[in-house]
């Protein structure tokens, strides 16, 4: 049993890697377009490379789940993951060719991917009977996010984009520096006798929750990859930007820091409904009002749900519904199908589609996913939840 000293020192411990991972996407997200665009490449070539990066969380997670899983040593496996990631990172600095940068990148996102759902199994399994805790830790990525686009933001000024390669790479080996100082914590959870992966995977709520999370990470797709060209385009400076993608953290930082309780209250079901209903909202207004900034600001703050509750609520659900044995498979799983297979092909869409119907006609697409992932969670999800009371035993 640890000491409430030694628990607080392991939880910074997970803070610090939160921090510096998504510091990472605070350079990636709002500035690696902006990269692309100074190399010269189009916006086909930029949906086509922003997409190749996160494809790789199609196949990487569940790969890497799986030696983990057969290594018994889950953050071992995922410092060295990480060290080879920023080895071929390292080579993206002289390049300026489009396929040898696809290849690269590549290479980059298969060894770098293996890292968050495995550590987010790790933390759980830390959390254990206080998961609801979860936002609190999480917070500090969050944290990371926007100190990173802050400080970016005056790196990036002018010609200063060219030295991003060089700043993702030191936020990279803080990364692996941080991990070096996190335990394994063994699963405390119990799958039951007849339960099974893929069983589990073909349950109705379950199939709900990972649909819902393909669709809405896919509608976000437009907003990661040419967010900040459509603002630059619409006359707003790229410090105006910046600080547009921070307001956005920080309202995520808000919500991480109440989510407990509204978990606590709602539970992580009605929340998940909750998120989307907003996602296709932010989307709606950024269509259509991105030119009035009071309208613009409103959007951003919409990220807290689109973004930080429904990710709060969906590792909470994907903690229950893949217990013990099943915990870094399904972590894996959510992480392929959502952040990998979800984003990718909003970036693939969002970039054929750009040029064709133009930037209100994707935000509007986009928020067409986001009601049809609600509608089809609402049905799906509550059918299966349905059916599940019926058969549960008397008494359990």
């Amino acid at each position: 049993m640890l000491s409430g000293q030694q628990q607080s020192a392991r939880r910074g411990r997970h803070a610090t890697v939160y921090f510096f991972y998504y510091a990472t996407l605070g350079a990636l997200l709002p500035y690696w377009s902006l990269y692309l665009k100074h190399l010269d490449f189009n916006a086909r070539q930029i949906g086509e490379l922003s997409a190749v990066l996160l494809a790789t969380k199609i196949i990487a997670p569940t790969i890497w789940a799986y030696i983990a899983d057969h290594a018994g040593q889950r953050m071992r496996v995922t410092r060295y993951a990480v060290f080879a990631g920023i080895c071929v990172f390292a080579l993206v600095l002289p390049v300026r060719e489009y396929w040898t940068m696809l290849l690269v990148l590549a290479g980059f996102g298969f060894f770098w991917n293996a890292a968050l759902p495995q550590f987010e199994a790790t933390t759980m399994n830390f959390l254990g009977k206080d998961r609801y805790q979860y936002g609190r830790v999480r917070l500090w990525g969050s944290i990371g996010f926007l100190v990173s686009v802050l400080v970016l933001a005056l790196v990036v000024r002018d010609e200063g984009i060219r030295f991003l390669p060089w700043s993702i790479l030191v936020i990279l080996s803080c990364i692996w520096l941080s991990m070096l100082r996190v335990q394994d914590t063994p699963s405390i959870g119990h799958a039951t006798r007849n339960a099974s992966f893929l069983g589990t995977c073909w349950q109705a709520p379950v199939i709900a929750l990972l649909l819902a999370a393909f669709l809405i990470q896919m509608s976000h797709g437009a907003y990661y990859t040419f967010f900040s060209i459509y603002l630059e385009d619409l006359g707003y400076s790229r410090t105006a930007v910046g600080q547009l993608w921070m307001l956005g953290v920080v309202a995520e930082i808000g919500l991480f820091l109440m989510v407990y309780r509204l978990l606590s209250k709602f539970g992580a079901g009605r929340l998940l409904g909750m998120a989307m209903l907003l996602t296709a909202l932010r989307w709606c207004l950024i269509a259509l009002y991105a030119d009035n900034l009071p309208v613009l600001l409103l959007a951003q703050l919409l990220h807290a749900a689109s973004y930080g509750m429904f990710h709060a609520a969906a590792i909470c659900m994907i903690d229950e519904y893949f217990p013990g044995p099943l915990q870094s498979r399904g972590m894996a799983l959510y992480s392929s199908v959502s952040f990998g297979l979800g984003i990718s092909l909003g970036s693939l869409v969002s970039g054929y589609t750009w040029s064709a119907v133009g930037a209100s006609g994707v935000y509007l697409l986009a928020a067409g996913m986001a009601t049809f992932a609600l509608l089809q969670y609402l049905w799906l999800g509550e059918r299966g939840r349905a059916r599940h009371e019926r058969h549960r035993p008397a008494g359990s």
